[in-house]
């Protein structure tokens, strides 16, 4: 339904004149003996009356607005848990007649005019209830519930059912979640315990030097067998390299068992860790698990100095010392000293700086020609800045500053980012940067940009020179250390906080490449559930960067196993999706052709199998029951979907009504002016045709 009402830009008072100049342009034109009747005269004195006082009404400026009532009807989203661990400690029948009660349940409900839908782990949309697959490899209920409410935000959402079996093995409790919807649970699942051997966890670290050993601590878990002895293996490539025999106890749940091994050459390595099953287990698929860790030469040293004390330099500290592959030393003018050590790179916290302390710093990684991360602040020497380096020149415009968030630039391809970590940054705190103007050099490149409020910029916050003499960085702003605040308070974590700031360092630490051919992955670790992705650059003999090869790529698994890919390195070409791949550790090589000559490149890279859904076959109803209760519901189980479809439909949804408002000028409506031509050819044609009578 569509209503509408005319305002008036100007004073309602205005409205008499309007009338008035009709009237007065009506009188003089049809006052005098007309050589017509006098009812033709009187129309055509009202036809001019109507069309002189309407083109004054629009002079006034009305504008229309309309008022459109849109009725929505409830809708009830389907989320289902389509882990691996639904299908493997469910009855196949009950999930099988649970789905087709659910899809029966929403045959109810559409033909009481509610709207269904249904989303997965996935996020995706389903349609058919009966063909949805059950192989997501963990599982995040929190991130399946809050899709839901982000992708039906202002929407008619009346209620989401939940088929879980209530093992969330990703991302926090959806307990701690308050959700804009009622949830009614339906809970799948075994919760009688079994008699199984498992190994719920390792630990080790995932870096190892070179020529030392290290312990991998894999964790045995006993469910019902009582005293027992059980052997447990450790292998690489299918090789058993040591085998274990650990005795355990009817009273105790858990028993540690460790390998001692040897960091053998630099690389990435992977070891699978499998504890023999025993007569009688539940299940053996929770009886190995896999270890993936890298042999590194030594760590990268890296001084991070700050001219005053700064939050930001504990978060530096902290998010740097998260990669065992670096070392941090601290320097404070005043408090804690230079050290006399061969640093790989440092990080300049407000250095040079007004207060010339840290000038000592300058000239270190100047006599040395460190690579440096630049960070600006209050404290910052901004004409003594752009002598140290050429990366940015900063023009201040007076002493003002802007408070401004990051966005990633898409056009940067020194590293990756995780898919969420565009939307992550745009919700972190903004930083304090100088109200400038910049000036970048042709060799440098921007990592993240400035947005204003909500004006995105193409001004650098961040950017790094890697072609230059020195390998510099620069950001441009303080107060990073609420972006890992922020962060953490929602996931006790920052980690695309942390792995920006560890990218970062490893960039500018490493020295130039000067390959013609550079193909890698975007990451180094990927999970059997993520697509592996490969970026590509092609430079000429002047290290400048082109396109249009033909590019050969080749992955070889633990197995030796090929598979062979070629692509073309298209200029705006977003990289290669090679799909998912089974775990282990990959290496690759690719070529292409240059001038008639072959290049290559190579590397490698791991897909880890976590196998999250095997740890654990107890269905855990417990936190289903605590978001029924939270939610106002209770829980449903299988037997019990003829009740859900009752109290669903008892529960009275409303259609919601949206009304949307828009303004439109009265002057700009079409038709008005051709009522008006016709009321003016009217007059023309009655004036000319009893005119010549």
């Amino acid at each position: 339904m569509e209503q509408f009402r005319i305002l008036l830009t100007h004073s309602a008072w205005l409205l008499p004149l309007c009338l008035l100049a009709g009237v007065a342009y009506a009188w003089l034109l049809y006052s005098k003996n007309p050589p017509w009747s006098k009812k033709l005269n009187y129309s055509l004195a009202a036809l001019r009356f109507l069309v002189v006082s309407f083109l004054c009404f629009l002079l006034l400026g009305p504008v229309v607005r309309y008022f459109t009532n849109t009725t929505e009807k409830p809708t009830i989203v389907f989320a289902i848990d389509n882990s691996e661990s639904v299908r493997l400690f469910t009855d196949s029948s009950t999930l099988r007649s649970t789905r087709q009660g659910l899809a029966g349940i929403r045959e109810k409900l559409a033909e009481n005019g509610i709207e269904t839908a249904v989303k997965t782990l996935d996020a995706s949309q389903q349609t058919d209830l009966n063909g949805i697959q059950f192989n997501q490899k963990s599982t995040n209920l929190d991130g399946l519930l809050n899709n839901v409410a982000e992708t039906y935000e202002n929407r008619n959402l009346a209620a989401v059912v939940l088929l879980s079996d209530g093992i969330a093995n990703q991302g926090k409790s959806p307990a701690y979640s308050d959700f804009p919807f009622k949830l009614y649970p339906v809970a799948l699942g075994d919760t009688v315990p079994k008699r199984d051997i498992s190994l719920p966890a390792l630990q080790y670290n995932k870096v190892a030097f070179s020529g030392n050993k290290f312990p991998i601590v894999a964790e045995v878990r006993n469910d019902g067998f009582g005293s027992a002895t059980v052997g447990v293996v450790i292998k690489e490539n299918g090789k058993v390299l040591e085998r274990k025999t650990v005795n355990l106890q009817k009273n105790k749940l858990t028993e540690q068992v460790t390998f001692t091994l040897t960091a053998a050459q630099p690389g990435k390595k992977h070891y699978e860790i499998v504890v023999e099953s025993l007569p009688g287990e539940f299940t053996k698929l929770n009886n190995s698990k896999h270890a993936y860790l890298e042999i590194v030469k030594g760590k990268l040293k890296v001084l991070l100095a700050a001219a005053v004390p700064h939050p930001d330099v504990k978060a530096l500290k902290s998010a740097i010392e998260t990669d065992e592959n670096f070392e941090v030393d601290l320097y404070l003018a005043g408090i804690y000293p230079l050290k006399k050590a061969d640093y790989d790179m440092a990080i300049l916290h407000q250095i040079p700086s007004r207060l010339r302390a840290g000038d000592e710093v300058l000239q270190m990684i100047n006599s040395k020609k460190l690579p440096a991360l630049y960070i600006l602040g209050a404290q910052s020497d901004l004409a003594e800045f752009n002598k140290q380096q050429t990366a940015v020149f900063v023009a201040p415009r007076g002493n003002q500053t802007d408070e401004v968030v990051p966005v990633i630039n898409p056009g940067f391809t020194k590293f990756g980012f995780a898919e969420n970590a565009a939307a992550t940054f745009l919700k972190f705190p903004p930083v304090t940067v100088p109200f400038a103007d910049f000036r970048l050099s042709p060799a440098s490149e921007v990592v993240l940009q400035q947005q204003v409020g909500r004006l995105k910029t193409t001004k650098p916050l961040l950017a790094v020179q890697t072609g230059a003499e020195r390998t510099v960085g620069v950001l441009l702003g303080e107060g990073t250390w609420q972006w890992r605040l922020s962060e953490a308070s929602e996931t006790e974590k920052a980690p695309h906080f942390d792995k920006l700031v560890t990218d970062l360092v490893q960039l500018l630490a490493t020295k130039e490449n000067k390959k013609r051919l550079n193909v890698y992955p975007v990451q180094d670790e990927f999970l059997v559930s993520e697509d592996v992705r490969f970026q590509s650059e092609v430079y000429n003999a002047i290290y400048e960067k082109i396109y249009g090869q033909t590019i050969n790529l080749t992955l070889t698994d633990e197995q030796k196993k090929t598979r062979t890919y070629n692509f073309v390195n298209g200029e705006n070409f977003s990289g290669l999706n090679v799909g998912i791949l089974p775990g282990g550790v990959y290496r690759y090589t690719a070529s292409t052709t240059l001038e008639g000559k072959r290049v290559q490149d190579s590397g490698e890279f791991l897909v880890q199998d976590l196998a999250l859904e095997t740890l654990t076959s107890l269905a855990n109803h417990n936190l289903l029951h605590q978001l029924a209760r939270k939610n106002g519901s209770k829980l449903y189980y299988p037997t019990q979907l003829n009740q859900l479809e009752n109290d669903l439909l008892k529960a009275d949804f409303k259609n919601l009504i949206f009304t949307q408002e828009s303004l439109k000028d009265l002057i700009n409506l079409k038709w008005l002016f051709f009522v008006i031509l016709a009321l003016i050819s009217a007059e023309w044609f009655l004036r000319k045709y009893y005119g010549s009578i």
